[in-house]
């Protein structure tokens, strides 16, 4: 093991000089160097990003899979880099419930045959399913997941060293204060003539100072060394390093006043490559800070290619669904004849209604209906046709709808009418009856009132 001891030293060294300088930021003891506000509103606004990009990215996950404990396996696996295994969705499980629950019950009885139904439905739903949250993981997912681990790690690296660096330049600039300060301050002491008797003896604790090889100075060293003398009071007369000088009170140094002069030298020194490296770090900083721009518009785009594919999902439901309705709907009126067949809620307003052509495309209704009678007997006649003793309803229309044919009846919005159903009719089609007017009506155009 390599242990440099000096290194660890220095990096100790620099570690309590940055706390120091930090501790003392903290309570208003030291000036701290500012950024510019248009580096300041940088930082702000990168922070904002990858905060929001975190909540987003719990969310959509949460989204995609409800369950924690699958979300906390599929994490364990992109840890451990293995390939998370094919899991069963709601949809497909419920799908097998269903066809199981078909055959031991009785795949040839009404309840059976529903239940073969729903079944394959739900496994068209399951499967839809499972290709939305794969699509969504890899247009979606994955890029913001590349960012809060890739480039925003990156950015934070080095705003971390730009701190540094901000604490290392203030750190120069209290040394060099403070060098300065003690210089002026030595410059405004006046030297003292020599106070001293000519014939002086040195005391005993004088002398025990002194080592082997050191002998009392004699008159002309010291006048040579120190020409301002000595200062009152002196507790012994020996030369001493001007550290014990300054802090004994007892000389007036002109080395002193050097010495203060080369601090002050070294201090700006210092002070000149710590700006250097701070502004260096600084630009590398803001580079990185500027290209949270690019990491937007790469967001935009996965964005966009995430609401594509929720609306392909949610276009496969509402086709499945729609088939499965058919169906159901075709064999109800089988089992169940005279049942009268709608909706009482409100359904969505169509995008457009300003053609037949663009409302069926748009709205979630049923194909058009040749005729009143199933497939294979005569189509009966609208005038033919009379209300049933009981089983008629009022409706209040919520959007206007033009008539396709002479079979259907246009509507107004806000108008009402009356409504019933015959056997073997379109579950999504009613009869609709305005004063001497009859014709067939789409249910979701309708209110139901009870």
């Amino acid at each position: 093991m390599d242990f440099n001891m000096k290194k660890l030293a220095s990096d100790a060294g620099i570690f309590f000089t940055r706390a120091v300088q930090f501790t003392e930021e903290k309570f208003g003891q030291a000036e701290k160097t500012e950024l510019d506000a248009q580096f300041e509103n940088l930082l702000a606004r990168a922070d904002s990003t990858k905060n929001w990009t975190e909540k987003i990215l719990r969310q959509t996950e949460v989204l995609l899979q409800p369950n924690p404990s699958a979300r906390v396996e599929e994490f364990l696996y992109e840890k451990l880099d293995r390939k998370v295994p094919s899991r069963v969705t709601n949809g497909e499980l419920l799908a097998q419930y269903m066809a199981e629950a078909a055959s031991e019950l009785g795949p040839t009885t009404p309840y059976g045959k529903t239940l073969i139904k729903v079944a394959e439905a739900e496994k068209r739903l399951g499967a839809a399913e499972r290709d939305f949250i794969h699509t969504a993981s890899i247009n979606f997912l994955t890029p913001l997941r590349t960012f809060l681990e890739g480039d925003w790690k990156t950015i934070s690296k080095e705003r971390r060293l730009l701190h540094n660096r901000r604490l290392d330049l203030d750190a120069c600039k209290a040394r060099l204060k403070k060098a300065k300060a003690a210089e002026a301050k030595a410059t405004t002491v006046p030297d003292f003539q020599e106070t001293r008797p000519r014939n002086y003896i040195l005391s005993a604790s004088a002398s025990a100072t002194l080592d082997d090889t050191s002998r009392p100075p004699s008159w002309a060293e010291w006048k040579e060394d120190y020409p301002g003398g000595w200062r009152r009071p002196c507790f012994f007369l020996v030369p001493l390093n001007p550290s014990v000088t300054r802090a004994r009170g007892c000389l007036s140094l002109p080395k002193d006043r050097k010495l203060w002069n080369d601090e002050a030298d070294k201090a700006e020194q210092e002070l000149r490559v710590a700006q250097t490296e701070f502004d260096r770090q600084a630009e590398v900083t803001r580079l990185l800070l500027e290209g949270i721009s690019s990491t937007h518009v790469n967001h935009l785009r996965c964005l966009h290619e995430f609401v594509e594919s929720q609306t392909t999902y949610y276009a496969q439901c509402y086709r499945h669904m729609l088939d499965l309705q058919k169906q159901l709907g075709s064999s109800q009126g089988a089992i169940f004849p005279g049942t009268f067949v709608g909706t009482t809620e409100p359904a969505s307003p169509p995008l457009s209604s300003t053609s037949p052509t663009t409302a069926a495309a748009t709205m979630p209704v049923g194909p058009s209906v040749a005729g009143l009678a199933p497939p294979g007997e005569a189509a009966l006649c609208l005038e033919e046709v009379a209300p049933p003793a009981s089983g008629t309803r009022k409706a209040r229309v919520l959007y206007d709808y033009e008539a396709a044919d002479s079979s259907e009846l246009a509507l107004l919005a806000d108008e009402l009418i009356t409504v019933y159903s015959l056997p073997g009719m379109d579950p999504d089609w009613l009869i609709g009856e305005r004063g001497n007017k009859k014709g067939k009506v789409p249910v979701t155009y309708l209110e139901l009132l009870s």
